[in-house]
């Protein structure tokens, strides 16, 4: 006899079921143990150059104790630049923690697992260098790094609703004096203390920082050429005992670069960076001089060209081994851009004035090659020539006794009579 309606009952029936509400363990941590880091969104920013605002990346890294919290923005991240803020982040705060907890994104991590994460290689440098272990969360499991996903969440919020900056620096300047004024005097709903007292309790717990910051690299993997050398901007660099044909590892530094192993990355050989293209860095006792399989071929081409190419490219090797292949492929590869016997010309040049620079070799080919363009473009003459003197040609005397002989001839003869 109930008249009510049907989603009456629904709604009474739903009252009646219970549920069990999800639980979250509260994580307490000691001072100094654990800080938390992410990206998130700043507020519209104008691009440079432009009249267009466009939000850039928001890198937040929050101590987990005291909730003091370091903000930057940038426009763009990259594994570099992802270390490199970690390493402002820990000199503002004096200090770094045992470890870092953050996202599972390929700035940090290569390879997301729960027991061995692969971390990339900067990334992995610069928390050995600090003594900071990483902590990667677990997949989609944003609540183990809540506390920077909530000082995020707080920042947008606050801090940045509703504003627009000129560049990244205003926007950085506002985000550093709002922390500083208001965020870290504020009383935390959690704990009930002032978040600037805890983070001087925190401070003395930090690890002490190291001296120097951390340099840099880039990583690139070089084939190992047959003269023992790797190419890298344009440089050849030794890199013995890494067998010819090989795969390494080479880290790119500012002043200096690492040739490594690129299955375990045991350091191999170091090198001085050279800022002079085409520098060869090889001691003159691992200079090869035996001719290779690519020497020959290269001294087929270059008979193919002529006898003074051989010559020349017999020369070049004769005197730098296998690193002077480079001038020999330099020598050969003219041929296909400039006529053979013009190449052969400038070797036979090089050869008389011992030149022994693929670069002047090349400029006397394009020298050669100018002046023959010239002359074909020089216009032909429109007059000949008339010769004075030949063998068919009789001396002017024959010609006048001839003249005077028809004369002569002309005036014995009757007149013509009309009648």
């Amino acid at each position: 006899g109930f008249t009510g309606a049907y989603n009456s009952v629904k709604r009474f029936a739903g009252k009646l079921q219970e549920h069990d509400p999800e639980q979250f363990d509260r994580l307490e941590f000691a001072p100094g143990e654990e800080a938390q880091v992410d990206y998130g969104e700043g507020a519209p920013t104008r691009v440079p150059g432009t009249q267009r605002y466009r939000r850039p990346r928001l890198f937040v890294m929050t101590l987990r104790y005291s909730r003091r919290s370091f903000r930057r923005v940038v426009w763009k991240s990259s594994q570099e630049t992802w270390a490199q803020l970690h390493e402002q982040a820990w000199r503002y705060f004096g200090g770094t923690t045992h470890y870092v907890v953050l996202d599972n994104l390929k700035e940090g991590v290569l390879a997301p697992d729960l027991y061995e994460p692969e971390l990339n290689p900067v990334y992995a440098m610069v928390l050995r260098h600090y003594g900071v272990v990483a902590d990667p969360a677990r997949v989609r499991d944003p609540n183990r790094k809540g506390t920077v996903e909530h000082a995020i969440g707080h920042t947008q919020a606050t801090a940045l609703k509703g504003k627009r900056f000129e560049s990244l620096e205003e926007q950085n300047a506002f985000l550093e004096h709002w922390e500083t004024r208001w965020a870290a005097p504020r009383i935390h709903g959690s704990t009930r203390r002032q978040v600037e007292a805890m983070y001087q309790e925190e401070r003395p717990h930090l690890q002490a920082l190291p001296i120097s910051g951390v340099q840099y690299f880039k990583e690139a993997q070089r084939t190992v050429c047959d003269d023992t050398c790797i190419r890298v901007d344009h440089s050849s660099y030794a890199a013995r005992p890494a067998r010819i044909g090989s795969r390494v590892l080479v880290r790119l530094f500012d002043h200096y670069l690492e040739i490594r192993e690129l299955g375990t990355q045991a350091l191999i050989r170091t090198h001085a960076r050279v800022d002079r293209p085409g520098t060869v860095v090889l001691p003159d006792e691992e200079r090869l001089f035996n001719p290779s399989r690519e020497t020959r071929a290269l001294l087929r081409q270059a008979q193919e060209i002529g006898v003074a190419a051989h010559q020349l490219c017999q020369t070049l090797f004769a005197a730098e081994g296998r690193v002077g292949q480079r001038k020999l492929w330099g020598i050969v590869g003219l041929a296909r851009r400039y006529p053979s016997r013009l190449v052969e010309q400038a070797c036979q040049r090089a050869l008389d004035e011992g030149i022994q620079s693929y670069k002047r070799i090349k400029a006397l080919t394009e020298q050669l090659t100018t002046q023959a363009l010239e002359q074909l473009n020089t216009p032909a003459q429109t007059e000949p020539v008339l010769a004075q003197q030949h063998r068919l040609i009789r001396d002017g005397q024959d010609y006048a006794d001839l003249f005077t002989l028809g004369a002569q001839q002309s005036a014995s003869l009757p007149l013509f009579n009309e009648d």
